[in-house]
């Protein structure tokens, strides 16, 4: 990503935590962490990685509200960045944070094992 691409997406993160936070009235919208944000090089398309608690049917209803307010989100972060055109908004789970808990579950328990 170039410079202005990074730009672009740290402000769109910082943004984002304070749109789902407290703008967002969607009650399936729980807790939601905005943990990345990638915007492609022409800054028409962002993908948004995000964490959130709950169960496996939890965190797919917190996708499906994130999806429905796409629009909304959309248009309130042109609202508060100055761009030509407002980047197109993909969600995606951050499965990352779930891998390296499983790592580190994982060598926990191999360190108890060789006690």
């Amino acid at each position: 990503m170039s410079l202005r691409s990074n730009r672009v997406a740290e402000q769109i993160k910082k943004e984002l935590g304070d749109i789902i936070g407290r703008k967002l009235k969607d009650p399936r919208v729980g807790f939601v962490t905005v943990t990345d944000v990638e915007v492609t090089g022409d800054l028409q398309q962002a993908t948004i990685y995000i964490t959130s608690l709950g169960t496996e049917r939890e965190k797919q209803e917190t996708l499906k509200g994130l999806e429905k307010a796409k629009g909304f989100i959309r248009s309130e972060i042109s609202k508060r960045i100055r761009l030509r055109i407002a980047p197109e908004l993909f969600f995606e789970f951050d499965a990352s944070i779930e891998y390296g808990n499983h790592i580190d579950d994982l060598l926990r328990k191999l360190h108890e094992s060789d006690r």
